[in-house]
């Protein structure tokens, strides 16, 4: 039996395709007060799960705890289920458990470091946890070797797509989606989606005021303001009024190919919208490799500053991107045969 530990939103798009070409599959996550969206795309996506533990929390502590008794849940599964591989995007829980008992450990990580620029100091938290328990660890060709190599890992495998694409590459737009989904929606106006940055995650500081002050100017102007919510939607729905924030899982790239304009502290999701060449705003407090490579090529823009995000955005709503995107991900290859020869040790995939 195969574990595929899934905690974040971006792991289920990823590992859905994958877990279908796959026999004796468990998966599990995690729940928890105001972490809802791994839950809910689990369940639009039709995967069974199993729900073991919660999110830790804001606190150091918390999440520790948290943590400890969510791998002694796993240890238990793994016992009932005769697990022998464990698959994570590197999740701490289902590494260390892995690791721990002698299993095969998968993990795939896109984004080792907080910047495109090596130091040791700006290594994620969770990579240094997860990254050197490795039985084989995947990254994508925008990712140097070095950072895993010096963290010990001996198995590394290079993947030529940036993450998005494995589940984009054969997506088709329905033109009448958002509107059946979003019915506030004036589709004679342009649409900006804004998304906020993943503020609770460890390689986030602290949650930044600049995006929600955007947001509050961005309310005046004449278009759709949609909202996408990390976690809670009701301080977001008290705080903008006059903007729509989505409230429940949907399928979010139908309503990013539509989208004049996409403004986001996110990773995923921002790679998603200039994939559809839709001029992205990054408001992510650090810029990641893949960061990195899209703005080199053009489709992503990066800023702190509100006035600088606001001039920005007049500039950009309505810009076509789409030639450029074709251009630049058309020279990506999505092998999904790849993992799953990886993931089973049969080299007939």
């Amino acid at each position: 039996m195969i574990l595929f530990d899934i905690t974040v939103p971006q792991r289920v798009l990823f590992f859905k395709n994958i877990i279908k070409k796959l026999n004796n599959v468990i998966v599990t996550t995690r729940g928890g007060e105001g972490y809802k969206e791994v839950l809910e795309l689990l369940n639009l996506h039709k995967i069974p799960y199993i729900l073991i533990g919660k999110y830790g929390g804001n606190s150091l502590e918390g999440k520790l705890k948290t943590s400890i008794k969510r791998q002694d849940e796993l240890i238990e599964i793994i016992k009932k289920y005769n697990i022998k591989t464990v698959v994570s995007g590197s999740v701490v829980d289902a590494s260390r458990v892995g690791f721990g008992l002698g299993l095969k450990v998968v993990n795939i990580n896109d984004m080792p470091v907080k910047s495109y620029r090596f130091k040791c100091e700006n290594i994620e938290p969770v990579t240094r946890l997860t990254a050197p328990l490795s039985s084989v660890l995947f990254k994508p060709f925008v990712v140097p070797d070095e950072i895993f190599e010096k963290l010990g890992v001996c198995n590394i495998k290079t993947y030529n797509f940036l993450d998005p694409l494995i589940w984009l590459k054969d997506f088709k737009v329905n033109k009448n989606y958002v509107k059946s989904e979003i019915p506030q929606i004036d589709e004679s106006k342009p649409i900006v989606v804004v998304r906020e940055e993943e503020f609770k995650a460890s390689y986030v500081k602290k949650k930044y005021p600049f995006l929600y002050e955007v947001i509050e100017e961005l309310q005046n102007w004449d278009i759709n303001l949609v909202i996408v919510p990390r976690y809670e939607s009701k301080y977001l729905k008290e705080k903008f009024k006059r903007a729509i924030v989505l409230d429940k899982a949907i399928i979010l790239q139908h309503l990013l190919a539509k989208a004049s304009l996409f403004i986001g502290g996110g990773g995923t999701i921002n790679i998603e919208a200039t994939y559809f060449g839709v001029p992205v705003i990054s408001t992510r407090s650090f810029i990641s490799h893949y960061d990195k490579f899209l703005i080199d090529n053009g489709l992503m823009w990066h800023s702190n500053n509100k006035e600088e995000i606001l001039d920005l955005a007049k500039k950009l709503i309505g810009v076509n991107n789409k030639a450029k995107a074709k251009e630049v991900y058309s020279k990506m290859d999505v092998n999904i045969d790849m993992f799953v020869r990886e993931i089973v040790d049969d080299e007939r995939y």
